[in-house]
């Protein structure tokens, strides 16, 4: 007879920290400039490992990523991953980027609240936010303002409900 195995669901320990507790010399600097130049009352900012990240009011996302790509300073030309988290009180739309010419990496946070999922498209920023901002709709719900084309494309058209979320049952479906 084989022993049972539990198998339980992994727990996040890992939490931001705050500035300059794991972050390298240039990612501080980068985290100092993007905070006297693009930050205000609305940023807060921390790191993950040794990726600098800001928390953006997400009225203030277009401006700040428009900045964050076409300064000299920051050049950050690539969206490596867009990608959204449910916290059941409000999404999380997490985008990475990454700059080539400088080979740095900035992680930026925006919270939106379950009865207010609308953030301005930044596919016009990243092109590759096109398709990544596609799923998010799909598996969160978040309206993407401004995309040019919110077709489902992961889910068939008449897919009810969101299966990124975590209320979305899932015991429902069988598994193949």
């Amino acid at each position: 007879m084989t022993p049972e195995v539990v198998v339980e669901n992994p727990k996040r320990e890992e939490k931001s920290m705050p500035v300059g507790e794991n972050l390298s010399l240039k990612n501080q600097e980068l985290l100092n400039y993007i905070s006297r130049n693009f930050g205000g009352k609305h940023f807060l900012h921390g790191s993950i490992m040794d990726i600098p990240q800001i928390s953006v009011e997400p009225q203030d996302l277009w401006s700040v990523c428009e900045k964050l790509k076409t300064s000299r300073h920051t050049d950050f030309k690539m969206l490596l991953c867009l990608a959204g988290v449910d916290y059941m009180e409000y999404i999380q739309i997490v985008y990475i980027l990454y700059s080539l010419n400088k080979a740095h990496t900035l992680a930026i946070k925006v919270d939106l609240p379950y009865d207010k999922l609308e953030i301005q498209t930044v596919s016009d920023i990243w092109r590759a936010a096109n398709w990544y901002e596609r799923e998010a709709h799909d598996l969160f719900g978040v309206d993407f303002s401004g995309h040019p084309d919110m077709s489902p494309l992961i889910l068939f058209d008449g897919f009810e409900g969101y299966p990124g979320r975590k209320e979305f049952p899932l015991h429902e479906y069988d598994e193949y």
